[in-house]
């Protein structure tokens, strides 16, 4: 039986493991991802606000402020570099009474702890300036909080480790890891068998196939705890944390610069009910805060849904249920059972060597991905590099772990409604699909839709175009270009109407033709 062997094998294609996938690619290494979705950011990479948190609501001391501050200072030259959409717009956090400003007072003092530059408590009448019709009687303005597209984000660093060498598979949820035994060796003599135990190989079921590896990093957000216990190290209890959302039209009338939070209560395990305007124009209202038993229940709720309109329009007087076009939910993974937060776990496992365990990432996890990818890649290339013999390499003696001479770099396209009208003529002549709308609210052309379409990563799923392309998210959520999308895919890459997923196996759309 012939096993693909990999010096390192990522569980989860969410941010910061797309992150650390990216990471990875630049070193003279094997590694794949193993992800159970159709597609990255399928999880709470895809479900979130959206803001580069400056590091002032975490602990001093802790690895989520020191992550959460070095990934703000970062996140503007790395949007940069594979041009994701991203404003620094600030933040307010408003004091809706006098009580709120000594707890604004502390939260300037732990973020200057923290190193967080750009914080200071400022007049309502300043806050007015900057979100008008806000009722604050003081705030704390962050100087350095910015908002940016955490779907393009999480893509861009899988698009580019994909062209760099990382093998991802989709739909491969990971059933039973093993450390390496004589078992599932292929034609490898004892010798070499013995040495995968002794260099704390693994053996990893997923999708129905399996992978060996030498090295497992596991970055499976609410299934960490249950992946770490399952590959011999330390088991962790999560608790889902699920937020719901509501999207409003950017064309209402409630308009928001900058993302404006209330002043963080105790005991709801999240930030509270907060306001931020989206790098697509939309304002997000949420999240809420429950606690529940089933990871995978992202529902939308009717309690839920009244009270972020109730708390939103505390903040931001005005905003009614006509506003909304879409509501939604992401869950968080949480370390601690009663609100609150707990502490990143990142590291190797004490018990089971060779797997680096990534636990409790929740937010600031998304601001904080690319530190934590710097630290835990160049640790696991480490290890591979003075490990006897690496499980991805036919030669006695050291694998590698060496940096490559060059990497590629895969830019996103700029939107062409972005775009000047002298920008937009000369790619209409370069490409007339250019000049063919397929979503009108968002103003994206076939063009858009099709380069989505063949991407390096193989996705086909009508929500990976859209996270692509926005297509499909505006006033109408599809209304006009969800069939347009359709035929595309069944007239010019061969789907059939069975075939045509919005999230992957088990979300099918159509079930035949009826003309």
């Amino acid at each position: 039986m012939d096993i693909p062997a990999y010096d390192a094998v990522i569980i989860g294609a969410g941010a910061l493991g797309c992150a650390i996938a990216y990471k990875l690619s630049e070193y003279e290494l094997r590694v794949c991802v193993l992800e159970k979705e159709a597609d990255v950011a399928a999880g709470a990479s895809g479900r979130n606000s959206g803001v580069s948190h400056a590091g002032f609501n975490n602990r001093p001391g802790s690895l989520m402020a020191k992550y959460c501050v070095r990934g703000n200072r970062g996140m503007e030259a790395l949007c940069e570099r594979f041009n994701i959409p991203y404003k620094n717009t600030g933040k307010l956090v408003v004091a809706l009474d006098k009580q709120d400003i000594e707890i604004i007072d502390k939260l300037i003092a732990d973020g200057e702890k923290n190193g967080t530059d750009g914080l200071s408590l400022i007049s309502a009448k300043e806050a007015q300036k900057l979100a008008p019709g806000i009722p604050a009687v003081a705030a704390m303005y962050s100087e350095n909080s910015s908002i940016f597209d955490p779907f393009l984000y999480t893509i861009a660093l899988a698009e580019n480790a994909a062209v760099n060498g990382v093998e991802f598979y989709f739909e491969h949820e990971v059933s039973a890891i093993k450390k390496g035994d004589r078992g599932d060796r292929g034609d490898r003599g004892d010798r070499e068998d013995r040495e995968d135990r002794e260099d704390g190989g693994f053996h990893i079921t997923a999708g129905g196939d399996i992978f060996r590896a030498s090295a497992i990093v596991n970055c499976a957000g609410l299934y960490s705890g249950e992946i770490s216990h399952m590959a011999g190290g330390a088991y962790y209890k999560i608790y889902p944390c699920r937020g719901e959302y509501h999207v409003l039209d950017k064309a209402g009338r409630v308009k928001l610069d900058l993302p404006v939070y209330p002043v963080p209560r105790l005991g709801i395990g999240g930030l509270g009910v907060h306001l931020t305007p989206a790098v697509g124009g939309n304002i997000i209202i949420g999240p809420s805060a429950e606690y529940i038993d089933n990871p995978e229940d992202c529902a939308s709720t009717g309690p839920a849904m009244e009270e972020l309109l109730r708390e939103a329009s505390m903040l931001c007087p005005g905003i009614e249920a006509r506003d909304v076009i879409r509501s939604f939910s992401g869950i968080r993974a949480k370390l601690v059972p009663s609100g609150g937060y707990g502490d990143f776990i990142i590291g190797e496992d004490e018990k089971s060597k060779g797997l680096f365990n990534l636990v409790g990432i929740e937010s600031p996890g998304l601001t904080s991905s690319m530190p934590i990818a710097e630290d835990v890649a160049a640790e696991v290339a480490g290890r591979c590099g003075t490990s006897r013999r690496g499980v991805g390499c036919r030669n006695t003696g050291r694998c590698g772990a060496v940096l490559k001479s060059t990497v590629a770099l895969r830019r996103l396209e700029t939107p062409f409604y972005m775009l000047s009208e002298d920008e937009k003529r000369e790619r209409v002549n370069d490409n007339p699909l250019y000049g063919e709308i397929i979503c009108r609210c968002g103003g994206i052309t076939k063009a858009e839709v099709i380069n989505a379409i063949e991407n390096p990563l193989g996705v086909k799923t009508l929500a990976g175009i859209k996270y692509r392309t926005r297509a499909t998210m505006g006033r109408c959520q599809g209304g006009y270009c969800l069939t347009k999308i359709t035929e595309i895919l069944m007239n010019e890459y061969g789907l059939g109407a069975d075939e045509i997923t919005y999230r992957g196996k088990g979300s099918e759309l159509f079930c035949g033709m009826v003309k």
